[in-house]
């Protein structure tokens, strides 16, 4: 993802396209729109910079 890149974040990301364990990961965790920015215990769902900080910042 391009913004955490951008603030030099280390992530993870996971293609739901590609594979099946991501996708089963998503369901699991209820959401079924993407992106999904998890963050420590955070879950994120959409694009949203504000809550993005706000959650690195916990």
């Amino acid at each position: 993802m391009e913004y955490l890149s951008q603030k030099g974040i280390a992530y993870t990301e996971k293609n739901v396209s590609r594979d099946p364990d991501a996708v089963q990961e998503l369901v699991s965790m209820g959401l079924r729109s993407l992106p999904v920015i998890v963050i420590g215990e955070e879950r994120l769902s959409g694009f949203n910079p504000v809550a993005i900080d706000a959650a690195l910042a916990s």
